[in-house]
């Protein structure tokens, strides 16, 4: 049976995402998880941090991923809650174009499940910054999805 190989575009300060996937792909037989970096070292609504999550690095990313011969390749980061659903359906248009290689994200893929379970609302838990976190409930607003509870923990609040 052929292993299928899922590809994942991580933010490169992240500690977790890695060993998790690894954890939880075990569980999936015929599965391999294979990622890739790229910088992102700051979460906030500035220009510099904004500028990190623009699609340039995120393709490049894509197409080490695609040397892999992955399957599907998947941005693993929640910054489509506060740049918008568009950013992350642009980015999954341009890696399809630039790969050949079907693609999603977290933030997408969890829009369309909340729509397939016809969930209404939801409860929200963040490291990010107050300012951050709005962005991310007027997101969801938006697309209908409605914040019932909310925390965040960011670690410099504006």
């Amino acid at each position: 049976m052929k292993q299928t190989r899922i590809g994942m575009l991580t933010p490169s300060s992240n500690t977790v995402l890695e060993p998790y996937s690894a954890r939880m792909i075990d569980a999936v037989p015929d599965a391999s998880v294979h990622f890739s970096r790229f910088v992102v070292t700051e979460i906030a609504l500035d220009r510099r941090a904004l500028a990190q999550f623009d699609t340039a690095p995120m393709l490049g990313a894509a197409e080490l991923l695609a040397d892999a011969k992955v399957d599907v390749i998947t941005w693993n980061g929640t910054s489509a809650g506060w740049l918008g659903l568009d950013a992350d359906r642009t980015l999954v248009a341009e890696i399809d174009e630039r790969t050949g290689i079907g693609a999603s994200t977290c933030v997408l893929s969890l829009v369309d499940a909340f729509k397939a379970l016809d969930v209404e609302t939801y409860g929200l838990v963040t490291p990010y910054t107050s300012d951050v976190q709005d962005k991310i409930v007027a997101t969801f607003s938006e697309n209908g999805f409605a914040c019932g509870a909310e925390r965040h923990f960011g670690i410099r609040d504006n």
